[in-house]
């Protein structure tokens, strides 16, 4: 019986955590609304205000916030990929390219050189320049929907750029995992194999057999479409990130994938469930960094966050304006690239478990803050500018 009473305790204290999160949740969505600010950095501060060494840690409620948050991430990405089709995705892919290779160059870079100069070791250089070179998918989706961006001009072009990161992480992840667990090159290899050909069968099916892909989950009831998309988010997202791939990429994939009445209908019985989840993300992001650690490494985790803000606005620009868009479409995909997260947390994860430089944990939850700060703080200026005058072809 005392075991019974226990576990009693344990789930009411678990409700009452999670009712308390969801409930100041909604208040801070309203403050943001009224004042006209971004909800983000709100969601990121009252989670570093109930996490590790803030003013009331929220325990019992911790695993559970944990798989919410990564089933936020993954409902932000096939929703985003629900907005585009399989077409879409192969032109943006070949226009953007190019693109990848700069946006390679100029972020990932800056990480590796601060790692090196910093005297952390090569180990600890290839796990930074991860961490700097890829935006957060999962931020930028829902600024594009908070927005209402999703239709605008410069989205493929910056969808397009998420995309190559995200397939290029693919390839990324199992060399970083390779190198921290010191594998030689022929077990290298057979990872960096394995990814390749997970990507390459998702890809196909997406892109190939989209249409089979809707008829799995097509139902004449909300409730059984929802049951089914989600379902088949979940599996493939799991699958992938069980081969060390992305599970972002696998769940954009199947967004792709699904298309017609079937894509819209599932946009709608889906966006509840995604607004709770990525909320719940962003608020376990800041749960899980202690404040007391991102004093000591503000300056440098700030002068990376200034250095590669600016590469990833570059970036931006140049997608943008290879995709032919005006003036002030450029500057909004510029400044929506700036914001990182949930991979270079991960990463960074990976590198202190591994027993790479313990620097590295607390620099890039503050460089994560600074970044998503500084992308919430920007985002409207692009809206002041003047718009182009249309010239004719």
């Amino acid at each position: 019986m005392a075991a019974s009473g226990g576990g009693e305790t344990h789930v009411a204290v678990l409700l009452i955590e999670l009712g308390a999160i969801l409930f100041g949740l909604g208040v801070l969505g309203r403050f943001a609304r009224r004042f006209n600010i971004p909800v983000i950095p709100l969601y990121l501060l009252a989670g570093l205000c109930f996490g590790q060494g803030g003013v009331l840690s929220l325990s019992a409620s911790h695993d559970f916030v944990q798989v919410a948050a990564d089933i936020g991430v993954i409902l932000l990405l096939v929703m985003l990929g629900l907005e585009y089709s399989a077409d879409e995705l192969r032109s943006s892919l070949r226009a953007q390219a190019p693109i990848g290779v700069l946006d390679g160059l100029l972020n990932a870079l800056p990480g590796a050189a601060l790692a090196l100069i910093a005297g952390w070791g090569a180990t600890a250089a290839v796990a930074l320049a991860g961490i700097t070179w890829v935006s957060s998918s999962g931020v930028i989706a829902k600024t594009l929907g908070d927005t209402g961006r999703l239709g605008n001009r410069e989205t493929p072009a910056i969808l397009g750029v998420l995309v190559i990161e995200d397939l290029a992480m693919a390839l990324y992840l199992p060399l970083l995992t390779a190198l921290l667990a010191g594998g030689g090159a022929g077990k290298i290899v057979l990872t960096v194999s394995i990814a390749v050909a997970a990507v390459t069968v998702v890809l196909v099916v997406a892109t190939r057999f989209g249409r089979h892909v809707t008829t799995l989950v097509s139902a004449r009831d909300n409730e059984s479409l929802l049951l089914g998309v989600l379902g088949l988010t979940l599996l493939v997202a799991g699958l992938a990130e069980e081969l060390k791939v992305s599970a972002a990429v696998g769940a954009f994939l199947v967004g792709i994938a699904v298309s017609g009445t079937v894509a819209e209908t599932a946009v709608e019985v889906l966006s509840p469930l995604r607004d709770v989840f990525a909320a719940v993300f962003f608020v376990f992001f800041g749960l899980s960094t202690s404040p007391g650690q991102l004093l000591p490494v503000l300056p440098l985790a700030l002068a990376l966050a200034v250095v590669t803000s600016g590469t990833k606005m570059t970036t931006g620009f140049v997608a943008a304006k290879r995709a032919g868009v005006k003036r002030r479409g450029r500057w909004r995909a510029a400044v929506t690239l700036i914001p990182h997260g949930e991979f270079s947390v991960v990463v960074a994860a990976l590198a202190v478990a591994a027993g790479a430089q313990a620097k590295l944990g607390p620099t890039t939850a503050c460089y994560v803050l600074i970044t998503i700060l500084i992308g919430a703080l920007v985002h409207k200026w692009p809206d002041r500018l003047r718009s182009e005058q249309s010239t004719p072809r």
